[in-house]
C-alpha cells in the first residue's frame, strides 16, 4: 500500500491501485479523487428474499407443480415469479436467470389472469415457440411481475421443461 500526503499534511488519499474504489473515494489518472455515494447492491432474485413489510404489499399466489400439487405462497408487489418460486422450493429451473435466455422457467397462466398481464415482449414470444407444450396461456415466469391486480395468480407448471440440469437434480437458486 501506498500513501500519498499533501505538504501541509491536512490530507491524506490511499492509493493502492488505480481505477480501484475504496469506501469513498476513486483515485485513477483520469479521475480525481471524490466523494461517490453507492446504493446497496441486489444480485438476482434478492429483492424476493426479504417479507413484504406491509399486509399492503402482499400477493397470494398459488403454484400447481408436475404432480398436480397446489402450492399457496405470499408474494409481494414486484416479486418476479421465477425467483419467488426458487426461493419457495418449487421446481422451476430458470436456467439464464430471467435474462431471457431459455423456457425453463414455462409456465400456464390460469384463468382471467392472463389477461392482466403486460403483453409479452417479442423475444418472449420466439422462445415460447421453443417451449415443449405450449399453450395459449403459456408464459416465461422470469417476465411476470407481481402487482396487486394479479392477487389470487394461478401458474401451473408444464409436465416436462427442457431442462439443463443433469436429471433427478433439483433446481436452487444461484
Amino acid at each position: 500500500m501506498l500513501f500519498r500526503s499533501l505538504a501541509s499534511g491536512i490530507s491524506t488519499v490511499k492509493l493502492v491501485r488505480a481505477g480501484l474504489l475504496y469506501r469513498n473515494l476513486v483515485v485513477n489518472r483520469y479521475c480525481p479523487a471524490r466523494n461517490l455515494f453507492q446504493s446497496p447492491v441486489l444480485h438476482h432474485g434478492e429483492f424476493e428474499w426479504t417479507d413484504p413489510k406491509s399486509e399492503d404489499e402482499v400477493v397470494n399466489i398459488t403454484f400447481i407443480d408436475k404432480e398436480g400439487k397446489k402450492i399457496d405462497i405470499r408474494g409481494k408487489v414486484g416479486d418476479n415469479v421465477l425467483f419467488l418460486a426458487q426461493r419457495y422450493g418449487i421446481e422451476m429451473e430458470g436456467a439464464c436467470e430471467g435474462s431471457l435466455a431459455c423456457t425453463t422457467c414455462h409456465v400456464y397462466v390460469e384463468g382471467e389472469h392472463f389477461d392482466k398481464l403486460p403483453s409479452p415482449q417479442e423475444i418472449e414470444e420466439d422462445l415460447l415457440d421453443m417451449a415443449p407444450f405450449l399453450k395459449e396461456n403459456s408464459r416465461l415466469g422470469c417476465q411476470i411481475t407481481l402487482s396487486k391486480e394479479l392477487e389470487g395468480l394461478c401458474l401451473s407448471l408444464p409436465k416436462i421443461t427442457r431442462n439443463f440440469y443433469v436429471d433427478g437434480h433439483k433446481p436452487k437458486p444461484h
